[in-house]
């Protein structure tokens, strides 16, 4: 019998996971979410086929992270995973700092270590290691593994991580991390396997969804990404702004008086898609509307993501591969084809016909530049990690 090996990724109200199996850990047996765990929870299941099980509590009846932790412990126990039990727990977490570059163990040292991380990610690791913390509480003797969204950048030359000021803050860790690691990771081991020159080579990863950024590999390895300190750098997002002149910031605290929690929502969640269009955050909606504004707020995310792959390829020294991945990237044929139409200087010449069917390879025959759409998949990122650490210490033990 194979244990089951659970994948928790927390948000500051929410709480999904995917369930994964086999000797291996890597063939997907469920997935799902609990959703608004600080107002009227609710909860849903899916096999590979259909939904299984929903619940919704009654409003205001919050959860938190501690209830949703029980709950869907519980909930797993009923005989939803079969012949199969829970055998270890796996942890998308934001932020790993400058110690934590390869997946770990979870103790309680790393734990302290983790809490010491929360003001360099406030918005994301608080819930990341409170929900450490339940699975510790409910099942303390059960193997946990936390994965970083940061891990994959600490490959960069020290001049892509280094930002311009006083020494002492760099000691304090105020640098360039980037983020989207475990998409990155993933999508650099479906390079190495399925088409082994562009894995080998030059190749600009284009992570596009409601929060995006793209990241420069040579060989398989992070060397740029447009992410820097925070999740806020980089490309226009769904409702964050992306890069922006500082001194916009401090003219706006200067002129309208804001704090920095004024700021950060800003930034966050009133910016972006949504600020840009004062319609949505979400491109689907955007590109369906008559309205000029979404129009408008569309080209500015077209035109930051081609400058910035025009960035990424100089730090490159060239281009052979970019991939379109994330819910944007891999559903979104407009965007891609303006995208790839716009990077017709490296050598990419896009194929109408493929790139509106979606499919996996999207650039022309005589294209110098190979264009791909993969699916991303951070979860079974984290399922193989769970897997290559957990036999390391049995081989040990």
């Amino acid at each position: 019998m194979a244990d089951a090996l659970f994948v928790l990724n927390a948000g500051s109200s929410s709480l999904k996971f995917s369930v994964f199996v086999n000797p291996h850990g890597t063939v997907p047996l469920l997935s799902g979410s609990l959703d608004c765990l600080t107002g009227q929870p609710r909860f849903m299941a899916r096999n590979v086929d259909s939904v299984i099980s929903q619940r919704v509590w009654p409003a205001d009846t919050p959860l938190g992270h501690d209830g949703a932790i029980e709950y869907l412990f519980r909930w797993a126990r009923t005989g939803v995973l079969g012949v199969h039990r829970i055998g270890a727990v796996g942890h998308r977490v934001v932020h790993g700092g400058t110690r934590f570059t390869a997946p770990c163990v979870i103790d309680a040292d790393v734990v302290k270590q983790l809490e010491a991380l929360v003001p360099l990610a406030p918005l994301h690791q608080p819930y990341n290691v409170a929900t450490i913390k339940a699975v510790m509480h409910i099942a303390p003797g059960l193997p946990q593994v936390a994965c970083f969204d940061t891990a994959f950048h600490h490959t960069q030359p020290a001049v892509a991580q280094t930002c311009a000021l006083p020494r002492r803050f760099a000691a304090e860790g105020v640098r360039r991390y980037g983020f989207h690691g475990l998409s990155y990771e993933y999508i650099a081991s479906v390079l190495r396997a399925r088409e082994p020159r562009e894995g080998s080579g030059r190749a600009i990863v284009a992570h596009l969804g409601n929060t995006a950024s793209l990241c420069a590999m040579h060989n398989g390895r992070s060397i740029a990404t447009t992410m820097g300190f925070t999740a806020l750098d980089g490309l226009v997002m769904g409702t964050r702004c992306g890069s922006i002149d500082p001194g916009v910031l401090l003219y706006l605290i200067d002129k309208y008086g804001l704090t920095p929690a004024n700021l950060q929502t800003l930034l966050y969640q009133q910016s972006g898609l949504l600020g840009l269009s004062g319609i949505s955050s979400k491109m689907r909606s955007l590109l369906a509307s008559s309205d000029p504004r979404a129009a408008e707020a569309v080209d500015v995310f077209v035109y930051r993501v081609q400058r910035e792959i025009g960035s990424l390829a100089a730090a490159l020294g060239g281009l052979d591969t970019l991939v379109f991945t994330g819910g944007v990237g891999e559903h979104a044929p407009l965007v891609r084809d303006r995208i790839c139409r716009s990077s017709a200087w490296l050598g990419l010449e896009v194929d109408d016909d493929l790139n509106a069917r979606g499919a996996d390879r999207i650039s022309g025959r005589d294209s110098r530049v190979t264009a791909l759409v993969i699916h991303t998949n951070e979860d079974l990122m984290v399922a193989r990690h769970m897997h290559r650490l957990l036999a390391d210490v049995a081989r040990a033990s």
